[in-house]
């Protein structure tokens, strides 16, 4: 198969894996340093980190199923069931239905694919993802012309998830993309990070990476994907409209209520290192700001 994209981003790009390992360790000293959060989008290199284990890293992440706090997911991801996985695939598609896992990735793995993208969670970095083009995924459904949008759903279990239990989001969680946004080669579904499988809290087996927005819009676990006519109500546009955006795209001209986006600090820069500018559409410009082309991205947001 095919690769449409050619990477530009070469592995000395890449955030080392030990400093991807101990970002707990650094968001932790920015707190207690009184530094602001909210990191900008570009990735450096990191020298001199001690690596955490591969138990560390996943103790420090959002993933509100299984609760609000940054250990919740650590601490219930083991409940989640992941192997047998399908995803559901319907709405505006010529081959609905379950698609089992394990035939997705028999039919994308024809050749090796890592993805090495610049990414924005509340740090940034440049991390090295396993996976495929969503493209591809769609086209085996069989993307029908009356398709604008595509809605994505997680899994939603209560015994296997104590986070729906709470009323912080209006659950299921729902992020969506424009059709256009979900096809291109950059919009990846992740099975892997580091040449190692996803771990549940990161989003096993299976999440979306949309690099050029922000972290929430790329959804993890999920398991049905709706083609729509119609844009579809998200989790956090529908909890808060004023600061969550359908498009959350990287825009350094338009700041969040709540804190500038103008400027970022690199991770391996160290805690005092320079502002740097912020990257439109997360560095991304030159292939996506074709998308949006005679949009006001300050209502579009």
């Amino acid at each position: 198969m095919a690769h449409r994209w050619k990477n530009n981003l070469t592995w000395d790009d890449v955030t080392p894996e030990a400093a991807f390992l101990n970002r707990r360790q650094i968001i932790a000293g920015m707190a207690a340093g009184g530094i602001a959060a909210g990191l900008g989008q570009s990735a450096s290199a990191a020298e001199g980190l001690e690596p955490n284990t591969w138990e560390e890293i996943t103790t420090y992440n959002n993933f509100y199923e299984f609760g609000t706090g940054k250990g919740d997911p650590a601490k219930y991801a083991g409940s989640l069931t992941t192997d047998p996985w399908s995803v559901e695939i319907d709405g505006l598609v010529d081959n609905p239905g379950s698609y089992a896992m394990s035939d997705i990735i028999s039919a994308m793995t024809t050749e090796e694919r890592i993805y090495r993208f610049r990414c924005v969670e509340a740090w940034s970095m440049v991390i090295p993802w396993n996976g495929f083009e969503l493209a591809d995924l769609l086209n085996m459904a069989g993307v029908q012309s009356g398709a604008k949008y595509v809605a994505y759903l997680p899994a939603v279990r209560c015994d296997e998830l104590p986070g729906v239990a709470s009323n912080v989001l209006d659950w299921p969680y729902v992020e969506g993309l424009r059709l256009d946004e979900a096809m291109h080669p950059l919009t990846i579904m992740a099975t892997g990070i580091y040449g190692k499988p996803i771990p549940n809290q990161n989003g096993a087996p299976m999440r979306l990476v949309v690099p050029w927005k922000y972290g929430f819009k790329s959804i993890k676990s999920i398991v049905r994907i709706t083609l729509t006519e119609d844009e579809p109500p998200t989790s956090w546009n529908k909890a808060n409209g004023k600061e969550y955006g359908f498009y959350s795209n990287v825009n350094p001209t338009v700041d969040h209520p709540r804190w500038s986006q103008a400027s970022e600090r690199r991770v391996g820069g160290g805690l005092f290192s320079p502002r740097i500018p912020t990257l439109m559409f997360n560095g991304y410009e030159e292939e996506v700001a074709s998308l949006y082309e005679g949009m006001d991205l300050s209502e579009f947001y």
